[in-house]
């Protein structure tokens, strides 16, 4: 496996943030896990908005 595929094979933003729901639920302790999903959410929807500010400017503004 390429060493790109591989890393986010092994700190995709999935696994983080259902453990993190599954802990909470269960009412046990987040612990590293929880922080890991805060900031994966908050990079996708940095992404993303970066992404629809672009494609704004470009369709409408410009």
């Amino acid at each position: 496996m390429p060493a790109p595929v591989r890393w986010f094979a092994e700190h995709q933003p999935v696994t983080a943030i259902v453990d993190t729901l599954r802990r909470l639920f269960a009412q046990q302790p987040v612990g590293a896990q929880g922080w890991i999903a805060v900031a994966w959410c908050l990079g996708i929807l940095a992404v993303a908005y970066l992404l629809a500010m672009r494609t704004y400017h470009r369709k409408v503004a410009g």
